[in-house]
């Protein structure tokens, strides 16, 4: 199975943006329930097409760049995604990234970071940055919100409504959780709503269990036939594979399935390349070589 590597912390980035973009208003209802959210559209491609000398300096972040109506007014929200909460401060890069922004749009920017990774807190991570100072040597800070998904029970999560909450419990404090029986909660929810999942939806979420599930395959298995799971793609060649079988009705199966399948990889990895998503990850999520990694990179 095409899947992304435990041992590559932004592979596990990279799988939560994909999380956040796929259920952002999930995501922000879970976490800020109190505020608004209208329409909104992601604009981390044009934020880096902007500021192509800085390509460079902005490889290997994982963040999500959201044009949002936030209580009747439109704002911008920079969400970044990091591992290693003990290792990382972020104040610095998040107030770079908040001038990026605001020099894109000229508009209010909301800055959060999210801290993925299972290490325990001993202290508070920062979540200000001391930018500038007044005559009288009034320091003037940059406030952030920092979100530690870890901080929250596996248990309580799995039993929301919510999917995106359930897929959380995976990567949440699960001390006092069942493995077998979060994946079986969301297989059931998944079935459940089946019929409006997307096909990118159903492939995000067998991508998370099998990232970080703790029970083996087999009894994955069992649980799918349990609830009474249809097919559903696992992988990204599969997925397209699926989508080519549509075309195939009408240019003939095979030929048809040959196209749905390479127009939907070469499109899905270079718009992984043009979000900086590193080289290693796009070859194992799409089962790409070499070669035309290198074509796309020429072309991006």
């Amino acid at each position: 199975m095409e899947k992304l590597s435990l041992k590559n912390p932004k592979s596990h980035d990279s799988l939560f943006k994909w999380l956040i973009t796929s259920f952002f208003t999930d995501f922000m209802e879970h976490y800020f329930p109190d505020l608004k959210i209208g329409r909104f559209s992601f604009i981390d491609k044009e934020f880096i097409s902007k500021y192509e000398a800085l390509k460079e300096s902005l490889r290997g972040d994982i963040f999500v760049a959201v044009e949002a109506e936030i209580d009747d007014e439109i704002q911008d929200i920079i969400i970044h995604i990091e591992h290693e909460s003990k290792k990382s401060d972020m104040s610095e890069r998040v107030f770079e990234y908040l001038c990026y922004s605001w020099m894109l749009k000229k508009r209010p920017v909301w800055s959060i970071v999210v801290y993925t990774d299972k290490a325990k807190w001993k202290k508070d991570v920062p979540n200000t940055f001391w930018y500038s100072f007044t005559s009288t040597g009034r320091k003037q800070m940059h406030n952030f919100e920092v979100i530690k998904v870890n901080k929250e029970q596996s248990r309580n999560l799995i039993n929301m409504h919510s999917l995106m909450c359930k897929l959380l419990a995976l990567i949440a404090d699960d001390r006092e959780a069942d493995p077998e029986k979060m994946i079986y909660e969301i297989l059931k929810a998944a079935k459940n709503m089946e019929e409006i999942l997307t096909d990118d939806i159903k492939l995000l979420i067998w991508q998370w269990i099998d990232f970080y599930k703790k029970i083996p395959e087999k009894t994955v298995e069992k649980i799918k036939q349990e609830v009474g799971m249809s097919y559903m793609a696992t992988t990204i060649t599969e997925h397209y594979q699926m989508q080519g079988r549509f075309e195939g009705k009408k240019e003939g199966l095979e030929e048809g399935m040959q196209k749905g399948m390479q127009k939907g990889i070469f499109k899905t990895a270079r718009n992984m390349l043009k979000d900086n998503v590193p080289i290693e990850t796009v070859k194992k999520y799409t089962g790409l070589g070499n070669e035309d990694i290198d074509k796309l990179n020429t072309i991006k």
